[in-house]
């Protein structure tokens, strides 16, 4: 395969010699309709970058190079029912643009003399150079092309493979993301800083006007300006596309941006009653609002703080929905579960507790104390659960 060419232990030039029809075989109609894959819905808008940004953020890490994709649900479930010709044509669009843009990167180097130590820079100084050209015209199927083969070479155990295809994958997300608004890009690099209070220098630095600084190893770090309420709400955004779906791709993820989207808003210098964080919601949200009444009753503690937790990672009220079909009626208002454990007002069952909702909604209900000057012993327990939560998110991140 073309990593193994790329990476081998023996010279460069020679072994590149040996390549003439780079991972041809890997998206044959054959193996696809073996492997049906499915992409994740925001795949298809990579020609809009402002639309790209959930696509860029998807797999960045502190490390700056993309997640593992253990990290996600597998994209290529063995049912294809849903799947048409039109998304077999693109993913196979996609697949002859990743093997062209292969073969142009071994055209740049295979003239050079490089050795081991050299062979991963000058590979990703090919991929710049060659997908710099070519990132505007790049087929919508390109990214679930190259999502699709980094799961094969996973399957196949191929490490060299897989980290030229993440080479290739990180090069394409990196000039999507120059493309992106600068609160978009803030947020990209908001994603890949763990610490806290590196993530508040970086936000007060935008805030100002950006520029040209000198990070810790002494780089030089390109800063865009950009405006706090613009970041909150490009992340608020995209957490709610995140959250309005069945199941969260990347849970790691959604917890960078809601720190990022609560960090933002802490600094706006408003406050919890801040005009601007108003999403609008004219009612909470029931299973939020369900799982919140449960935390005022308890005294704050280990149980309570492993009750946020649990929900935060995914279990109990905040398990993903998997049901694919219409409740059984007879088993219906078992499932329902309202306010104080009453039968649901809207009588369907609730969505799972989404933690951007989750804080949401606890700093509207602390908003409505706030403002009624009534605040005592159920604000104070209100403040614990939402340091609590952040903490725990903290942790989820990073």
């Amino acid at each position: 395969m073309v990593a193994a060419l790329f990476f081998s232990s023996s010279t460069f030039p020679s072994a590149l010699s040996s390549l003439r029809s780079p991972i041809s075989t890997t998206l044959s109609p054959t193996l696809l309709r073996l492997h049906s894959p499915t992409p994740l819905s925001f795949c298809s808008k990579t020609h809009h970058p402002t639309n790209a940004s959930f696509l860029c953020f998807s797999h960045w890490s502190e490390a700056e190079a993309p997640l593992s994709t253990s990290d996600f649900p597998p994209l290529y479930p063995e049912n294809d029912d849903k799947w048409d010709s039109s998304k077999y044509e693109a993913l196979l669009k996609g697949g002859e643009q990743v093997t062209s843009v292969l073969q142009d990167m071994v055209k740049l180097l295979e003239d050079m003399e490089l050795d081991a130590e050299s062979e991963r820079a000058a590979v990703e100084i090919a991929a710049q150079g060659v997908i710099g050209k070519r990132v505007d015209e790049m087929e919508s199927g390109f990214m679930m092309a190259i999502d699709y083969m980094i799961q094969i070479a996973e399957k196949d155990n191929d490490d060299k493979r897989k980290v030229l295809l993440e080479v290739i994958k990180q090069t394409v997300l990196d000039h999507l993301t120059k493309k992106c608004p600068p609160h978009v890009q803030v947020i990209g690099l908001l994603c890949r800083t763990p610490q806290k209070e590196s993530r508040h220098e970086l936000l007060c630095r935008v805030a100002a006007g950006g520029g040209v600084f000198k990070s810790e190893n002494n780089f030089k770090v390109q800063l865009p300006g950009a405006n706090l309420n613009d970041i909150a709400n490009q992340a608020d955004d995209l957490l709610e596309t995140m959250e309005s779906r069945p199941t969260v791709p990347d849970r790691k993820l959604l917890a960078r941006l809601v720190l990022i989207r609560e960090e933002a808003r802490n600094m706006m210098g408003g406050g919890i009653l801040d005009e601007r964080n108003d999403r609008g919601l004219s009612t909470l949200p029931e299973a939020e609002v369900n799982f919140l009444s449960k935390l005022v009753a308890l005294r704050p503690g280990q149980s309570v703080q492993k009750m946020i937790s649990d929900v935060m990672h995914g279990k109990g009220e905040g398990a993903d929905n998997l049901d694919s079909g219409d409740e059984d009626p007879n088993n219906r208002q078992k499932m329902l579960s309202g306010i104080a454990g009453r039968g649901s007002i809207t009588g369907r069952k609730p969505r799972p507790v989404r933690p951007g909702m989750f804080l949401e909604t606890v700093s509207k209900v602390l908003g409505g104390i706030y403002s009624g000057n009534i605040s005592g012993i159920t604000a104070q327990h209100l403040e614990w659960v939402h340091k609590k939560t952040l903490e725990i998110l903290q942790e989820m991140a990073f």
